[in-house]
């Protein structure tokens, strides 16, 4: 998937919030268009879109806003009031324009632009499922190492960061949870069933959480991404499959990806952060960018909500005591460019081709105050050449696979992450999709070492035990004379590893 940050990553988040907050635009300011009215014969033709409304966080105001909203044509569906962010459906085409000029809304938008639908499904892309003979073959070779999973000989990322060695030592806290905010987790798979909290899990598509019973499992097969995940933190020590780098702590699944595209939109994603907070959660991994703009700019009304949104939900949750870590993306950009070209937005219809500024275009979630961001590494411990990348924005890495360049000496020789699938299946992927969950799990480590620890302190814990390899003398992958990125900063910190690659077994001594 492609994932994803601001010129600095901060360790204290309330400082952050201020000035964060004042500089990307979330004060109210004047609506940037006239509002519009729509004609009934308009009004009757045009689809429904979902919209945040962002409103100053009163009961009066709220109360005002919402009949604002229900007179410009839009129906609310949920309102999450402590943190002032209302979800809104609307046929209305000016009801974007119209909202924006209400007494009390800071910001409004359209959180997609493409309509509502209801049916179909998506495929994520291609994963190598380990087949009998292969998980022969490592069973035979993890076999020789007393205390390992049947298919650990083929997870040279634990060894990469001493997690086979932490678990020995502490394996992880049951009274910590890891949220795996993503396509959903099949909780039923042999390895996740033992450590999987369903009392914090939810379906949050459509904005508002639901709890049923396996709400929170994939919609169909293709839809592995979470529960790929989940195996990489918490997969269980218990002579089945593969392990987690946290093998003892708690994993949850909140469920965002549309049924209909795949898609992480806006509202599904403040509804996760929020059901974390209220729900215990200590820790979300999110290995996804905020559909459908890989790059919200500040300039534009409809990106702009989508920011203050979401960034209300998740520092909501950090003041709730939730550390929130993300990955960097899969572009190989430099995040602390001055221009960077983005084709892919919006990708909910045609994408269009266009220059932004990073400093001034987010990457939501992960670019957002307090969100620690990881870049992704392979078995050489070098940048993996996916890897999007920045000075001051990456703050730590960690194993993400890279089959191109840095293959591992294992039976499969695959330089991807193997972990669970759903149906109980194990399968190769790599991506910072992969690098986020495997700090996501260290931080769990230091939790569970730690356990009164701030997210703002956790995040300085985590940086402090990580292992940095410094930016190397050469990055021609590819060996064509052409360097493939280039790595600014010293052995402390630098764009490639932030503060350095984590390190499991650190984080338990």
């Amino acid at each position: 998937m492609a994932h994803l940050r601001s010129r600095r990553r901060l360790a204290l988040a309330v400082p952050v919030v201020l000035s964060l907050t004042a500089s990307l635009g979330f004060l109210p300011a004047a609506a940037t268009a006239a509002p519009q009215t729509a004609s009934a014969e308009q009004a009757a033709d045009a689809p429904t879109l979902a919209y945040v409304v962002n409103t100053e966080v009163d009961r009066r105001t709220i109360a005002s806003v919402k009949r604002a909203i229900a007179a410009a044509g839009g129906t609310v569906v949920i309102s999450y009031d402590k943190i002032g962010v209302i979800v809104v459906h609307s046929a209305n085409p000016g009801f974007g324009g119209e909202i924006r000029e209400a007494r009390g809304v800071v910001s409004a938008g359209a959180t997609r632009t493409a309509p509502l639908t209801r049916a179909g499904t998506t495929d994520e892309g291609a994963a190598d499922y380990v087949t009998a003979a292969e998980a022969a073959r490592t069973e035979a070779a993890s076999a020789q190492t007393p205390g390992s999973e049947p298919l650990e000989a083929d997870q040279w990322d634990l060894r990469a960061i001493g997690a086979d060695k932490a678990a020995k030592i502490n394996p992880g806290s049951g009274k910590v949870t890891v949220a795996v905010i993503d396509t959903g987790v099949d909780d039923t798979h042999p390895d996740l069933a033992p450590n999987f909290s369903a009392s914090q899990s939810a379906n949050c598509v459509g904005g508002k959480a639901d709890t049923s019973e396996g709400a929170w499992r994939p919609y169909t097969d293709d839809d592995y991404h979470g529960t790929h995940v989940a195996g990489e933190i918490a997969a269980a020590r218990n002579g089945i499959g593969v392990a987690g780098v946290a093998p003892g702590v708690k994993v949850s699944g909140i469920k965002v990806s549309d049924p209909d595209n795949g898609l992480f939109y806006p509202e599904n994603v403040v509804c996760a952060f929020v059901f974390a907070a209220d729900h215990g959660v200590e820790i979300t991994n999110n290995s996804y960018y905020v559909d459908p703009w890989l790059y919200n700019c500040m300039d534009d009304p409809d990106q702009k909500a989508i920011v203050d949104a979401v960034n209300r939900a998740q520092l909501y949750a950090q003041r709730k005591g939730t550390l929130h870590l993300a990955s960097a993306g899969n572009s190989n950009h430099d995040l602390d460019s001055d221009a960077i070209v983005d084709d892919s937005s919006p990708d909910d219809s045609t994408p269009v081709t266009r220059t932004i500024d990073p400093h001034e275009c987010f990457d939501v979630p992960t670019q957002l105050p307090g969100i620690v961001t990881v870049s992704a590494t392979g078995v050489h411990n070098l940048k993996s050449y996916y890897s999007t990348y920045g000075k001051g924005v990456v703050d730590v890495a960690a194993p993400g696979g890279d089959r191109r360049y840095q293959l591992p000496d294992t039976p499969s020789k695959d330089g991807r992450i193997l972990s669970t699938m759903p149906n109980g299946e194990y399968a190769f992927l790599q991506g910072t999709s992969m690098a986020s969950p495997h700090a996501a799990g260290v931080a769990a480590l230091l939790k569970s070492k730690h356990p009164w620890a701030s997210p703002a302190v956790l995040q300085t814990l985590l940086k402090a035990q990580a292992n940095n390899p410094g930016c190397p003398e050469s990055y021609d992958q590819d060996g064509d004379g052409t360097q493939d990125a280039t790595c600014e900063g010293g052995d402390r910190v630098n764009g490639f590893y932030g503060f350095g690659i984590v390190d499991a077994l650190r984080a338990v001594k």
